[in-house]
């Protein structure tokens, strides 16, 4: 594989400087690939957070950063983005090595975590922070001031492309931030710090300390973090959202997903394949929040459905994700897969039937793979259509009736992070869109677009991460009065 960036780390980023752990225990990397352990990094304790915030806390309140303008925080982070963008492909492979993806996925753009630094240095001189209103008695300047210190919480699925849809936005808006990456993919976010390092980001704007629950809820409640910046599961979402509520801390939620594709009655099947397999059960190999992972269709054209998924899932590749013919690699632990294999079990006796896969590939002894699978007949009451799997599962859900039942079925879920509807009648596929409640669905395709905003209704989160809306989540606003004209 021939790394040129360390498997393992021994201490923290705090306050411009790497620190030593106040504790010896460490967080073992296992490849989901080999099953071996291939890293390790030191594992953060309450204390090393209390430090690391403190290190946040001053750098907002008496450092430069907040007080730069926004050319100047640009002008430092697009140093950041060049050394990132250097480092992309080893980054990818690190991220492989850490997590399972693809390289196939992982390395398709190389330049993706430089671009979106550079994108939101633009974005912000584009949108500015200060801006002149009139009211009903004079004028007036509404700005859009740095929300503080933030913690961001980011999961071992796509570790560094989350951790930079908070880090990015959060810094150009001229916060700080305290990350603490998932233990089973934290060496990426080590690589970020290494850049903050490089382009001469001033100390305490940027630390990282990797470590587990206890210190990642000692991070959420703590007194002098200003917002919490959280993606993973629901269940996780739910005490993070308790814990801020009571002090009416801010929270950013993107959370889990159980996303509808919509097959109308005059759509291709042909078509709804190419997009219902590769951004579903092949998404990441299936471990992606926004994966269409229900596949809704006319039960008179379920056959001709299942014909078509069933032949597009040929062009699925399980194997070692070093492999650049691989579309879908390992399940991150063992815990995932045996959980994936617990959800599919429930399948056939409650009545689905198996269409494909089922079980774990035969030519891969090692590594924690599951084998594409996809389900017909499922009604959506039962397990394998309720539940969030997070693994290459698909599940074709029959509808009786019109648009309308689609519709019901499509909604009947407690979440509403993405979504997709297929017809040739365009004007007829968006009337469906507005009455499905998700946050990102695409007419006639599905993308998720790093530009546009990213979040769920629901369940599936609160805010909204990526675009416009993405970098005002992380400013207050507030409204000046009182002012002369031409002062902002």
């Amino acid at each position: 594989m021939g790394f040129t960036l360390p498997l393992s780390r021994d201490a923290f980023f705090i306050d411009g400087e790497w620190v030593a752990p106040s504790s010896p225990e460490t967080i073992s990397i296992v490849s989901p690939r080999t099953e071996e352990m291939v890293g390790t990094v030191p594992a953060g304790q309450p204390a090393d957070i209390d430090r690391a915030v403190a290190a946040a806390r001053r750098a907002f309140d008496h450092g430069p950063w907040p007080r730069m303008s926004v050319e100047e925080r640009g002008a430092i982070m697009r140093k950041v983005a060049a050394y990132m963008r250097e480092r992309g492909p080893e980054v990818a492979k690190l991220v492989s090595t850490e997590m399972g993806g693809p390289m196939s996925m992982l390395g398709r753009f190389p330049d993706g975590a430089g671009n979106l630094i550079d994108y939101y240095a633009d974005l912000a001189k584009e949108v500015g922070f200060a801006h002149p209103r009139v009211g009903q008695v004079g004028p007036a300047v509404v700005r859009n001031e740095p929300i503080g210190v933030v913690g961001a919480i980011t999961p071992w699925n796509g570790p560094l492309t989350l951790l930079l849809m908070k880090f990015a936005p959060a810094l150009m808006a001229g916060c700080t931030m305290v990350s603490k990456p998932s233990p089973e993919a934290p060496l990426d976010a080590y690589v970020l710090a290494d850049a903050c390092v490089a382009a001469g980001l001033p100390a305490g704007v940027f630390n990282l300390v990797p470590a587990g629950r206890e210190a990642g809820e000692h991070l959420v409640g703590h007194k002098d973090v200003d917002k919490i910046a959280f993606t993973g599961s629901t269940a996780a979402g739910r005490r993070i959202a308790e814990i801020c509520g009571r002090d009416l801390r801010r929270v950013g939620l993107e959370l889990g997903g159980k996303s509808a594709l919509i097959a109308l009655d005059d759509a291709d099947a042909a078509a709804v394949a190419k997009t219902a397999i590769p951004f579903g059960l092949g998404f990441n190999s299936g471990q992606a929040c926004a994966a269409l992972t229900r596949i809704l269709v006319p039960a008179r054209r379920q056959a001709e459905f299942v014909e078509a998924l069933s032949a597009q899932m040929e062009t699925l590749v399980t194997g070692d994700p070093f492999d650049l013919s691989t579309t879908v690699g390992p399940m991150v632990a063992e815990r995932q897969r045996n959980r994936i294999e617990g959800l599919i079990a429930t399948a056939r006796p409650e009545g689905a039937t198996l269409v494909r896969g089922g079980g774990r590939p035969a030519d891969l002894p090692r590594g924690w793979f599951v084998t594409p699978t996809l389900f017909s007949d499922v009604k959506n009451e039962m397990t394998i259509a309720r539940e969030e799997i997070f693994g290459p599962v698909g599940v074709v859900i029959p509808y009786e009736g019109d648009d309308e039942e689609a519709i019901r079925i499509a909604n009947d879920t407690p979440y509403g992070l993405a979504g997709a509807v297929f017809s040739p009648d365009v004007d007829r596929a968006y009337r469906v869109c507005q009455r499905v409640r998700a946050g990102t669905y695409g007419v006639n395709t599905f993308y998720i677009d790093p530009r546009l905003p990213f979040g769920g209704f629901k369940a599936s989160g609160i805010g909204r991460e990526n675009g416009r809306e993405g970098l005002l989540a992380f400013t207050e606003t507030k409204t000046v009065l009182g002012l002369p004209d031409g002062i902002v």
